[in-house]
């Protein structure tokens, strides 16, 4: 499966919802098993970004609709990022000229 790094960050909506979170946060690793993906983890942070995770998803499209569908809700902004394991990255190396 492939793998995701997503950055969150709190809107106003979000920041004035904060005692909800812990309970979007579960209704989130459940609509990730529901599409056959796994949320393996959530942090929150410090920084310019509020959360991180690390997910796995069958493929780009439906982690894209993930973070399209969690932006939707106004609570939080995202950045999905594709992510390699090392296998991975061997094999794209091995293809290089």
């Amino acid at each position: 499966m492939a793998k995701f790094v997503t950055l969150y960050k709190l809107t106003d909506q979000g920041v004035r919802n904060i005692k909800n979170a812990p309970e979007r946060i579960r209704q989130a690793k459940a609509v990730w098993e529901a599409t056959g993906g796994e949320l393996l983890a959530v942090y929150s942070i410090m920084g310019p970004y509020d959360y991180i995770t690390i997910s796995e998803s069958e493929d780009d499209e439906a982690a894209a609709a993930f973070s399209l569908g969690v932006s939707a809700l106004g609570n939080v902004t995202t950045l999905t990022m594709r992510a390699f394991d090392t296998d991975e990255f061997e094999r794209i190396v091995a293809t290089l000229p």
